[in-house]
């Protein structure tokens, strides 16, 4: 009997799965594929989206990793406009939201749950300072609100680098660009996390945090006096997705990841950390979450973001680094 259980170990496929999902993730998503799936084990390697992503066009030339399971889509636009993925489109990909679509035939990655620019604002703050809760991105380039407001640098925050990129497609680059310079006026400091904004907004010591959605939301059911504001313009957002690696010697197996990384299960389990799944069946409506969040997300082009990712970068930190906050050491 030892013997047929070691043989069926023996015979597990491992697959090297890169992520960026958060640490608390990593056992839940692996306990519940490799219970459908026996005879394929996960070994996760996980870092931030910027240093995965950096570690994966390092290894284009001697691929490590099997999968992406969990990675920006615009990081997996970029690396299919450079051959680095295998085309596939996952058993049951048809019943998904088309946004989480890359719109390639076969999908080049298909996204598993989606995250937002949110304003949260101090309430308690606003009364005290007589300031008004700002309703749209344009309101917050108003006088009344000079050195009130933080938010994420994007050189070094995903929140920060979609929320720059959501203001340069609803506005346009130009228009943009002018915007950026009038609401730098009033912002106190760039910060390099997305969640640190709103956090700072929860706390009092700002009147306003432009930063990440499910941070906001929580915040705001710890008690905190904030409202989450949805600017009416619309707002930019990003979504993790799942691509194959070219070159992987697991195959099969990682089409079977794919294949379930896209299933009802799947998406339940997403929506227990995120407001906005794949699924249009899987309703997750975390406490406080704004409900119009995912109507006013804006007709942003993730390959666009991957592309221009460089070049909005360089401008935004030569014209705005200035405010940026000191980097840990």
């Amino acid at each position: 009997m030892a013997f047929g259980t070691g043989t069926a170990l023996a015979q597990k496929t491992k697959l090297t799965v890169y992520t960026a999902i958060e640490n608390e993730q990593l056992e839940p998503f692996k306990k519940a594929f490799e219970a459908d799936n026996p005879t394929i084990e996960i070994a996760w390697v996980r870092d931030s989206t910027g240093i995965m992503t950096a570690k994966l066009i390092a290894e284009k030339a001697n691929p490590r990793a099997d999968v992406v399971w969990g990675l920006a889509a615009s990081s997996l636009g970029l690396m299919a406009s450079m051959g680095m993925v295998e085309p596939y489109t996952p058993a049951g990909a048809d019943k998904l939201k088309p946004i989480f679509r890359s719109g390639k035939t076969p999908d080049t990655w298909v996204g598993m749950d989606a995250y937002l620019a949110v304003v949260c604002f101090n309430t308690a703050e606003g009364e005290k300072n007589k300031k008004p809760k700002p309703a749209s991105w344009a309101d917050l380039i108003k006088p009344e609100y000079k050195n009130s407001i933080v938010m994420p640098n994007p050189a070094s925050s995903g929140t920060g680098y979609l929320t720059v990129a959501g203001w340069l497609t609803i506005m346009g680059e130009e228009a943009g660009w002018k915007f950026m310079d009038a609401l730098h006026q009033n912002v106190a400091q760039y910060l390099h996390s997305g969640s640190a904004p709103c956090v700072q907004a929860a706390k009092g010591e700002r009147l306003i945090g432009i930063g990440f959605d499910m941070r906001g939301a929580s915040e705001k059911t710890k008690g905190a006096p904030i409202d989450l504001v949805v600017p009416k313009e619309g707002l930019g957002w990003e979504m993790e997705a799942t691509s194959i690696m070219k070159g992987t010697k697991n195959l099969d197996a990682a089409k079977k990841l794919a294949d379930w990384a896209v299933t009802r299960k799947a998406n339940e389990l997403y929506g227990k950390y995120y407001a906005i799944v794949a699924d249009p069946a899987v309703k997750s409506m975390p406490k406080n979450y704004p409900a119009d969040g995912e109507k006013l997300m804006a007709k942003v082009d993730v390959d666009w973001m991957a592309k221009n990712r460089d070049r909005i970068l360089a401008e935004w930190s030569k014209r705005y680094d200035g405010k940026s906050a000191p980097k840990a050491k």
